[in-house]
């Protein structure tokens, strides 16, 4: 059976805290064909030393033009995997991820990606962030996120990359491009990916309600602009 290359890519800054614990479970994977890369976005703590410590991690440092979309977009480049995955530095992956994902898209070969279902997890000693729907620990969903997605490296060449001028929203623009293409994907509907939860969560702080209202709007006219035949934002 053909074994496809996977790159990994983990975008992490100041991750000292979890990074060991996201690195571990992408090594406890069934599927062994696979590449970890590390882009550090500048962090100041041991992130870096950590990173090495691995030595199936490939380390990129991100020496201009901050920010996850370009932390993603870094390791899209230099990946060199026919298949690409994403986790984030404080989340947790179950041992058969990646070869649930490999399986789908071998099986289909029309699809130019796979997402699985996500469950949120608290972490101990941690208190809920302000804004944070707490009855989302209770269930599991199909996550349409970088962290649960499985896609064809060819796809971000049709597509485009992450959105380097959006603050948080990037994730959703690149489904919402992939919606538009009418890009053929599936889901796993299994529990794949674990979300720690905890307080410095940038995505579900309230203080970042502004942004996430902004960017929603934004996406929503790129992609209105799709559907009317015109260009949407450019994306590398």
């Amino acid at each position: 059976m053909n074994k496809p290359l996977v790159s990994i890519i983990i975008p992490v800054k100041n991750g000292e805290q979890f990074l060991s614990q996201a690195i571990t479970s992408i090594i406890k994977q069934d599927y062994e064909h696979f590449e970890i890369l590390v882009v550090d976005g500048q962090s100041t703590d041991k992130t870096a030393e950590i990173a090495k410590s691995f030595t199936q991690v490939r380390y990129l440092y991100q020496e201009g033009n901050p920010g996850i979309a370009n932390a993603r977009n870094l390791g899209i480049e230099w990946a060199k995997g026919q298949l690409i995955s994403f986790i984030s530095h404080d989340d947790l992956w179950a041992p058969n991820k990646l070869s649930l994902q490999v399986e789908y898209l071998l099986q289909n070969p029309k699809a130019g990606y796979v997402v699985t279902l996500v469950k949120f997890f608290l972490e101990p000693g941690s208190s809920v962030p302000t804004g944070f729907r707490i009855e989302l620990l209770d269930k599991s969903f199909p996550g349409y996120m970088p962290e649960t997605l499985m896609a064809r490296k060819s796809l971000f060449d049709k597509i485009g990359r992450f959105n380097p001028n959006l603050e948080l929203l990037e994730d959703n623009d690149w489904f919402s491009r992939a919606r538009d293409g009418k890009i053929s994907f599936g889901v796993v509907s299994e529990v794949l990916v674990y979300k720690r939860v905890h307080t410095e969560n940038i995505s579900l702080c309230a203080s970042r309600a502004g942004v996430i209202n902004r960017e929603l709007l934004k996406v929503a006219r790129n992609s209105i602009k799709r559907k009317r035949g015109k260009i949407g934002e450019k994306t590398n």
